[in-house]
């Protein structure tokens, strides 16, 4: 990353964050072993459509206190964070010709995205000043269900807005706040 943090909670951040991105990168590169690029067949509204889930799936289980599927919510913001870098890769790239990317290609653009994001996420962590560690888990559950019913309302006026930043930015907000549950999941263990 391209960022300079001086001592202290930014660098404990980026630490963290780090982490939580090596871990979500190691569950893409496996999934990408076992099923190749797939996911490239979808459209964005069904990656929008696939992170809604999981992250209704996280707020379903903090509102009943009941979780009947038994996985844990962790995994399901490791899929949130690399669900929102492929709609980011498919932004980038034409439609899905049928073939799948080749391993190498597929964790080179998903570096090039997870990192935009976390540089996207260390500057408004400064300017913040590390405000998401009062925050509570299900307040930024709450944030991404709102980034996602922004995205749908984008895609439905087929990319066109007034003011707003886009898809590409709720998608990399996304990836951050579900990075950011990630590490206060951990901290409360």
């Amino acid at each position: 990353m391209t960022n300079n943090l001086p001592e202290g909670d930014g660098v404990r951040t980026k630490r963290e964050f780090e982490m939580e991105m090596s871990r979500c990168r190691d569950m893409y590169e496996k999934k990408t072993r076992d099923y190749g690029t797939s996911w490239r067949v979808l459209r964005l509204p069904s990656l929008t459509d696939q992170i809604f889930i999981k992250a209704n799936r996280i707020r379903s289980i903090e509102e009943s206190g009941e979780n009947r599927v038994g996985e844990d919510v962790e995994a399901e913001f490791v899929a949130m964070v690399n669900y929102a870098v492929m709609a980011l890769i498919q932004l980038e790239l034409e439609p899905d010709d049928g073939q799948d990317l080749p391993l190498e290609k597929a964790m080179e653009l998903y570096d090039k995205h997870l990192h935009r994001a976390a540089d996207l996420m260390l500057d408004k962590n400064h300017d913040y000043g590390e405000a998401w560690r009062m925050m509570r888990v299900g307040s930024m559950v709450d944030l991404i269900l709102m980034k996602l019913r922004r995205i749908k309302q984008i895609e439905d006026h087929k990319g066109k807005t007034l003011v707003s930043e886009g898809v590409e930015g709720g998608y990399m907000d996304i990836i951050n706040y579900a990075l950011f549950c990630l590490i206060r999941l951990h901290e409360k263990v």
